[in-house]
C-alpha cells in the first residue's frame, strides 16, 4: 500500500459505535450540510432570477447553467491530483470562504441594481470552480476520518445531510426569490457557506500528506503524471469504469432535462417561484429515505442489484412530467411524487456508488479517483445544458422534456449490462496500486 494522504492508522480512527461521538466527523457532517444548503439554494436562486426577473430565454438559461458546470470539465482532474497532496480540511475551508465572497458580491450587485446576465455568468462560474474543489475534497475526507467498515454508514450520514439540503435549499431559495428578492436569497446562500467554513475549521485530526523520496535526483511526480495515474486506475477497474459511463449518460441527460424543466414549470405549467422551489425540494425527503435504505439494502440484496433497480426507478419517474397540464393541486402533487421517487432512487445510487468507489480505491488514490469519475461523469453537463436550451427552442418544452427524461434511462441500462450489476452483499477489496512515482 503506498504512502498516502489518508494514512491515518486504523487505531487512530473511531470505532463504528463511536462514529457520532467523534467531534471531527460531526464537524465534517455539519460543514457539509451547511455547504450543501448554500449550494442548493444558489443553484435555484440564480437561474430563477434569470428566468423570472431578467426574462432570460431558453438559450440564455442553457448558457448560464453551462457556465456554472464548465469548471467540472475544465478542472476536475487537476483538482483531484492536487487534493491527494493537500489536507482536505484546508481545501474545504478555502472553498467555503471563496463561495461566501462570490455570493456576497452577487447580493451586493443585486441590491445596487447591477446583477445582470454578465454578472450572473461570473458568479456561477466562480461558485462552480470552488464547488469542484469542495466536492472532491469532502469525498476524500471521509476515508481519512473513519475506518473502512464505517464507509457505508458515514456516507449514509453525509448523503443524508445532502438530502436535508435538497429539502431546505430549493424551498428556501424559491420562497425568498418570490417573497423578497434574488439578492436576499443569494445572501442567505453566502451565510450557509460561512457556517460551513466555521464548522470545518473545527476539525482537529491532522491528515498525513504523501511522502515522496527526498533524494535530490528524485522529484515528486508532476501534476500531469498524477492525473494520468488516476485516469489509468479508474479505466483499469471494471466497476469504476462502469460507474463513469453510467454517470456520464445520466448527468448529460439530466443537465439537459433540468434546463427544460426550469422553463417548463413556470412557463408551461404557470407555477410560481415558491411552488417551483417546493417541487424541486421534494427530492430531499426522497433522498433522505434513500440514504437510510442505502445503509441496509446493499448488504441484504447485493450492491449491484440495488444500483440497477434504484437507478431505473428514480430516473424513470421523470417520464410522467411531460403528461402534466395546468397548475392544479393534482399537478403539484404529481410533481412532488416524481421528485420524491427520483430523490429516493438517486440517493440510493449515490451512496452505494460512493461506498463501492471508496472501497476499491487505495487511500493515496482517493482524490484522483473521485475527480476522474466526476470529470467523466459530469464533464458533459455543460453540453447537456446547452442541448436542453437548444431542444426547448426548437422542439418545444413538452417534447424536449420527454426526450431528455428518456435519455436518463441509459444509465441503469449501462449498469445492468456490466459486471457492476453482479456485485454482491459485501464490498470488494481495494485494488493494488504502485503508489507515487517520480518523473
Amino acid at each position: 500500500m503506498p504512502s498516502s494522504s489518508s494514512a491515518v492508522s486504523d487505531s487512530a480512527r473511531p470505532v463504528p459505535s463511536r462514529l457520532w461521538r467523534d467531534g471531527d466527523f460531526r464537524s465534517l457532517w455539519v460543514g457539509q450540510t451547511a455547504s450543501q444548503l448554500g449550494e442548493h439554494t444558489s443553484l435555484l436562486v440564480l437561474p430563477l432570477f434569470a428566468v423570472l426577473t431578467l426574462d432570460a430565454d431558453a438559450g440564455e438559461l442553457g448558457v448560464l447553467r453551462a457556465v456554472g458546470q464548465a469548471p467540472i470539465l475544465l478542472l476536475s482532474l487537476f483538482v483531484g491530483a492536487w487534493v491527494d497532496r493537500w489536507r482536505t480540511r484546508t481545501v474545504m475551508v478555502l472553498s467555503d470562504a471563496g463561495r461566501t465572497l462570490a455570493l456576497g458580491a452577487a447580493a451586493l450587485a443585486g441590491l445596487l441594481g447591477g446583477l445582470g446576465m454578465p454578472a450572473l455568468y461570473v458568479v456561477v462560474f466562480a461558485v462552480g470552480v470552488l464547488s469542484v474543489f469542495f466536492d472532491v475534497a469532502y469525498q476524500s475526507s471521509l476515508v481519512r476520518l473513519v475506518r473502512r467498515d464505517q464507509l457505508v454508514r458515514g456516507n449514509s450520514a453525509l448523503e443524508g445531510s445532502r438530502s436535508a439540503a435538497q429539502i431546505g435549499g430549493p424551498a428556501l431559495g424559491g420562497a425568498l426569490v418570490s417573497w423578497l428578492s434574488a439578492p436576499v436569497a443569494a445572501c442567505v446562500g453566502a451565510l450557509f457557506f460561512t457556517l460551513s467554513f466555521l464548522s470545518i475549521r473545527r476539525i482537529r485530526r491532522v491528515e498525513s500528506v504523501p511522502e515522496f523520496p527526498k533524494h535530490p535526483e528524485r522529484r515528486p511526480p508532476r501534476t500531469g503524471r498524477r492525473i494520468h495515474e488516476g485516469l489509468r486506475f479508474v479505466v483499469g477497474d471494471t466497476s469504476l469504469r462502469t460507474v463513469c459511463l453510467a454517470s456520464a449518460a445520466f448527468q448529460f441527460s439530466f443537465a439537459a432535462l433540468m434546463t427544460v424543466h426550469l422553463l417548463f414549470l413556470p412557463r408551461e405549467l404557470h407555477l410560481s417561484g415558491t411552488v417551483v422551489g417546493l417541487s424541486l425540494a421534494a427530492t430531499g425527503p426522497g433522498a433522505l429515505l434513500g440514504s437510510l435504505l442505502a445503509a441496509r439494502l446493499p448488504g441484504r440484496f447485493g450492491h449491484g442489484a440495488v444500483l440497477v433497480s434504484a437507478a431505473a426507478l428514480g430516473d424513470g419517474a421523470f417520464l410522467w412530467v411531460p403528461a402534466l397540464h395546468g397548475s392544479s393541486a393534482t399537478t403539484v402533487a404529481a410533481l412532488l411524487a416524481v421528485g420524491f421517487v427520483f430523490g429516493a432512487g438517486g440517493q440510493l445510487v449515490n451512496v452505494t456508488v460512493m461506498a463501492v468507489r471508496q472501497a476499491v480505491t487505495p487511500d493515496g488514490m482517493q482524490g484522483r479517483a473521485a475527480a476522474t469519475i466526476t470529470f467523466v461523469g459530469m464533464g458533459l453537463t455543460p453540453l447537456g445544458s446547452l442541448l436542453g436550451g437548444y431542444l426547448a427552442q426548437e422542439w418545444g418544452l413538452r417534447t424536449s422534456l420527454l426526450v431528455t427524461a428518456a435519455g436518463m434511462l441509459l444509465s441503469p441500462v449501462v449498469m445492468a449490462l456490466s459486471p457492476l450489476a453482479r456485485l454482491g452483499q459485501t464490498l470488494p477489496e481495494p485494488a493494488r496500486h504502485a503508489g507515487p512515482t517520480s518523473d
